[in-house]
């Protein structure tokens, strides 16, 4: 099937094609990025409501799920919190339901696949604790059923989604909704909100006082 032709800068929609060249996708994303323009102060917010349920006295725990790309997003900010973003700090709990296979083969065969990673959140999350859920449509029923599981549990559900208004947006008790129709392109700017999810994260954690003790943030990697 021939393409038509794309104008500079225009953005194109699934619906006119199959596919991106590579000007046509620099294109759809640097519209996309653009949504995040008005959810700076949300990805703040989030960074420093991590940093009071990590830091806080009952060292809280991050628990991270989703699909496909979207569960190597998850694992990233997961590994972002055990390692480190830029600077040096402390190791804090975090743990992506979408990496322990013996786990995920077993509910897949014995529950429902909506379980997938509801059961995860029921077995390691505690109220006060935070799921944060990526999903590029908004509609992955495991997802949407993590979310709706974690809310009963206490604890708090952070959304990454594509367009809004979504199922996992509106269970979410927060979300950042990308506005782009194509996946990949809400997968990339979902990685660029991770990581102000962390920059925040890391200023809370460092800012002076530190919320860390001092004897650990010196130790040798």
């Amino acid at each position: 099937m021939s393409v038509p032709p794309h104008s500079a800068g225009e953005v194109v929609s699934p619906d006119a094609c199959t596919h991106l060249t590579g000007a046509d996708h620099v294109a759809s994303l640097t519209t996309a990025l653009r949504s995040l323009d008005g959810q700076l102060d949300t990805l703040d917010r989030w960074g420093r409501l991590l940093a009071d349920v990590l830091c806080g006295e009952h060292r809280g725990r991050l628990l991270a799920a989703g699909n496909g790309g979207s569960a190597a997003q998850a694992q990233h900010l997961t590994a972002e919190l055990v390692g480190r973003y830029r600077a040096d700090r402390p190791p804090f709990s975090a743990i992506c339901l979408t990496a322990e296979t013996s786990s995920l083969t077993a509910i897949a065969n014995d529950y429902p696949a909506d379980e997938l990673f509801a059961r995860q959140v029921e077995a390691h999350g505690r109220a006060g604790d935070v799921l944060v859920l990526l999903s590029t449509s908004g509609r992955s029923p495991n997802a949407v059923a993590a979310a709706r599981r974690a809310r009963e549990c206490g604890i708090t559900v952070l959304a990454m989604t594509g367009p809004a208004p979504n199922p996992l947006a509106a269970v979410a008790d927060d979300a950042v909704c990308i506005d782009s129709p194509w996946t990949a392109t809400v997968q990339e700017c979902h990685l660029v909100a991770l990581h102000l999810v962390c920059a925040a994260f890391d200023a809370a954690v460092l800012v002076e006082p530190a919320r860390v003790p001092e004897t650990r943030l010196g130790m040798a990697r």
